[in-house]
């Protein structure tokens, strides 16, 4: 319960920055139910009473003190007994006015439906607050009634619930790791020796900072260029420049050894001048400013220094841009990376080796119709990346779920960025699909969340993203 409330305290206290940070002489309201989940909330009130000497808190035993399990009973004491002159027990009634956050623990797991009168009551009080940050422990309490506590943010500890997935109250979700799965066992979850990776029900996991640990380390004295990754990237058109230029800049922000760009000709010289480390080769160009057939021996002579391939970003949908995306598709033995307009099921079709995937919802209707991307994965023998508020990764037997990222990401160029970032990952790791692909997906995620937390996630351009890149591999596991 200690590290669960403190984990719930410091992952308010770090979001609320993207909003411009906790307020001074802030008061927050702390609704709280009989068993554990109400202690979580208390002992989290109190940490970040402790981190804000002015902040103060008015708690609300929604079933009154004498309800409370000893557990929720003693972190009810300990906290007035720290902070006497700072925490108000208040009755419904006194629900009044605005706070910097309103805090969730009425329910936890065990929550059932439906809810009785007097939690409807409660629940509608507080929901009509006026209130900078939301905060729900494990489940939003309620879940998915009318009358259930609208989440900003949803705080899960220790284990992941499938209510969670598709719960239009819980807001966004975070996953606070409280080291359960270093011992090897869990509440509620199944362990996993991996630590990138955190228990879900069933046999999906959550991704966690963890997975970023090969990058954070030292660089091999010993290594070169090329053993850092020699990434292809076929990409753009004169209808969008710009995707090009992001998936190649995101390429090399995110370590890439080399980064070969095969674009339209007529783009050369302006994207050498603005990224001259990556090396430009000028394709012929259709009519439409497309990448023309023609130029398939450009590729050809060069493909044994690739160590993985990006075709796709911006690249439009040309019937010969498309012929060729799934010409070459068909005939390279690097890993390959589809995006964007080379997402199609012609690209798809008679593909051989090692593909990546990275679609948007509606991307992934195209190609897989109505498929469930665990099945869709497996049968295309591909790594799956379903963008969205959140992310799953599915090589066809695992599905990895990622919390990172946030609407700061709902802005055009974002998925350039993000094929970028794994096509690194995958050049420099070819052999290790899977965990390139996840290692991307999480140092993406994360650096779009210290964006927003640094500059807000509306006043942002997509490129901004790169400058958090570095910080992501600095943060806090």
């Amino acid at each position: 319960m200690q590290r669960a409330g403190r984990a719930v305290a410091n992952g308010v206290l770090r979001d609320i920055e993207e909003i411009g940070g906790w307020p001074a002489a802030a008061r927050m309201l702390v609704v709280v139910g009989k068993g554990h989940n109400g202690g979580d909330a208390l002992v989290a009130a109190h940490e970040i009473l402790r981190q804000h000497a002015d902040a103060s808190a008015d708690v609300l035993l929604v079933s009154g003190g004498r309800s409370l399990r000893p557990l929720a009973l003693r972190s009810w004491q300990t906290l007035q007994d720290a902070f006497p002159d700072r925490v108000r027990p208040v009755a419904l009634r006194g629900v009044v006015g605005a706070y910097a956050m309103s805090l969730d623990g009425l329910f936890g797991f065990n929550f059932r439906p439906p809810l009785d009168a007097a939690n409807v009551a409660a629940l509608a009080r507080v929901n009509a607050l006026k209130v900078l940050l939301r905060a729900a422990i494990d489940l939003p309490s309620g879940l998915n009634a009318p009358e259930a506590f609208r989440a900003d943010f949803t705080y899960a500890t220790g284990a992941v619930k499938t209510p969670l997935l598709g719960c239009a109250s819980a807001g966004r979700l975070r996953y606070l790791d409280l080291g359960f799965f270093d011992q090897g066992e869990a509440d509620g979850g199944s362990a996993t020796e991996r630590p990138e990776e955190a228990a879900f029900e069933g046999n999906d996991c959550v991704l966690t900072a963890e997975v970023l640990a090969p990058l954070r380390g030292w660089r091999d004295p010993h290594t070169d260029k090329r053993r850092e990754g020699h990434l292809f990237v076929m990409a753009g058109s004169r209808n969008y420049p710009g995707a090009a230029l992001m998936t190649v800049t995101a390429a090399l922000r995110s370590g890439a050894g080399l980064v070969t760009a095969f674009v339209p000709e007529s783009l050369v010289g302006d994207f050498a001048a603005q990224v001259p480390e990556a090396i430009w080769v000028g394709w012929p160009e259709t009519p439409e400013g497309g990448l023309a057939l023609e130029g398939r021996h450009l590729l050809l002579k060069r493909i044994e220094r690739a160590t993985a391939l990006v075709i796709g970003p911006g690249i439009g949908r040309e019937a010969e841009t498309l012929a060729l995306a799934a010409e070459v598709a068909k005939t390279t033995i690097v890993p390959v990376l589809l995006d964007a307009d080379a997402l199609q099921p012609e690209v798809l079709t008679g593909a051989n080796g090692q593909l990546v995937l990275t679609p948007h919802a509606g991307e992934f209707l195209r190609i897989a119709g109505t498929k469930e991307l665990r099945s869709f994965a497996a049968e295309r023998n591909a790594v799956v990346v379903l963008k969205g508020p959140i992310t799953r990764v599915s090589d066809g037997a695992n599905v990895a779920h990622s919390f990172f990222g946030g609407p700061v990401l709902a802005r055009g160029g974002s998925g350039d960025l993000l094929a970028g970032v794994i096509g690194a990952q995958l050049a420099a790791s070819p052999a290790d699909p899977w965990g390139a692909t996840c290692r991307g997906v999480a140092w993406h995620g994360l650096a779009a969340d210290a964006l927003a937390r640094a500059r807000g996630a509306v006043a942002v351009r997509t490129t901004d993203l790169l400058d958090f890149l570095s910080p992501a591999l600095r943060m806090p596991s």
